[in-house]
């Protein structure tokens, strides 16, 4: 069993964070803000999906205003990701966003700060400190380890949110290089009680940008470090959604749809498994179950495995036997399996 770390809970709209709550799968948005129907459009997609808190980008005025109209078209929390200028979180916060997202290195006086910090909290509305190791403020000492640069770079911004007794913060240090995150949160964990956004930031095209993200965000989950997590692939954001989540059901973290158990095949397989399973996975995809499916291929693990799943198929040569809840079913042929499988998951209870 995992055991989290005890962080404090904060709120985005109707999302808790922190806290005892589950890790929270978050997204951003890929289109230009300030195309509304395209950005409504893609948030209800990642909704309908699972995500829970998006992200989208405020380049400008236009797109500061624009938050507004999509708050009134979506179900999930949204963020403004804010760099360079701060007048644009604050017009953002009059738009109505639920938190704010501030990069250190980028935003500006701690005048400019202060005042943005000022307008959240009367909102009480959170703000992420984001550092990333691409955007580091230029005063920090280079000659240190980037780990540490990049805590010190948090700890300093915590430090002038506090003294404006403030403390609706997230935090996330995010690099491209996983030792260097993974050690940087390991830090962070033990300096601070606010929660932590997880990422690998421009972890690439998959799969591997899915690999990358997978090391680098798995080892600080099953340490119980972590709040929230986004995975950023060069990629359409379902493609993000369905990766976080795939990495919290393998932590047991978080529970949504089904999981597909599938042997690698070997010598002893006597049918065609990687098409059955291929086949099985895309039919999944449809169902909203919390369900545990196996297809294996023979008789080494087959059986064992096809039982202890919610539904399950052991194949031997040119057949299968089907399992539902540890009890053997029936037998079919192999040109059935995939019609028999998906029947006896769309009778499986949810």
């Amino acid at each position: 069993m995992i055991n989290r770390r005890c962080s404090k809970a904060i709120s985005y709209g109707n999302v808790t964070i922190g806290g005892t709550a589950p890790v929270v799968v978050q997204s951003m948005a890929k289109t230009d803000t300030r195309d509304i129907k395209a950005t409504v459009l893609q948030i209800k997609e990642l909704e309908e999906a699972g995500c829970e808190l998006i992200r989208v980008a405020v380049p400008d005025m236009s797109a500061a205003e624009a938050i507004r109209d999509i708050k009134t078209d979506i179900g999930i929390p949204l963020i403004a990701d804010i760099h360079f200028d701060y007048r644009l979180a604050l017009a953002a916060i009059e738009s109505g966003a639920d938190g704010l997202r501030l990069n250190p290195g980028n935003i500006g006086s701690h005048q400019k700060v202060t005042q943005v910090v000022k307008a959240a909290k009367v909102r009480q509305i959170p703000i992420r400190i984001g550092v990333n190791a691409g955007s580091m403020p230029p005063d920090i000492d280079p000659s240190l380890p980037l780990p540490d640069r990049m805590t010190a770079a948090v700890m300093r911004e915590i430090e002038l949110l506090e003294k404006l007794d403030f403390d609706l913060i997230k935090i996330s240090l995010k690099a491209f290089d996983v030792p260097d995150t993974i050690e940087a949160y390991r830090k962070i964990a033990g300096m601070t009680h606010y929660p932590l956004h997880l990422g690998i930031t421009e972890a690439g095209v998959p799969p591997a940008g899915i690999i990358r993200s997978t090391a680098g965000l798995a080892p600080l989950l099953y340490e119980g470090i972590g709040d929230t997590i986004r995975i950023s692939l060069t990629a359409p954001p379902l493609e993000e959604v369905k990766t976080a989540y795939e990495i919290l059901k393998s932590l047991n973290l978080r529970k949504r749809g089904p999981v597909l158990i599938s042997c690698p095949t070997c010598g002893r397989t006597e049918v065609n498994l990687m098409q059955i399973a291929q086949a099985i996975e895309k039919r999944l995809n449809s169902v909203d179950k919390c369900i545990k499916v196996a297809v294996m291929g023979c008789a080494v693990n087959g059986p064992g495995e096809a039982r202890n799943a919610d539904v399950g198929i052991a194949c031997g040569k040119e057949k299968a036997v089907l399992f539902k809840r540890g009890e053997k079913v029936k037998v079919i042929q192999e040109k059935d399996i995939i019609e028999e499988l998906m029947a006896e998951i769309d009778r499986f209870p949810k």
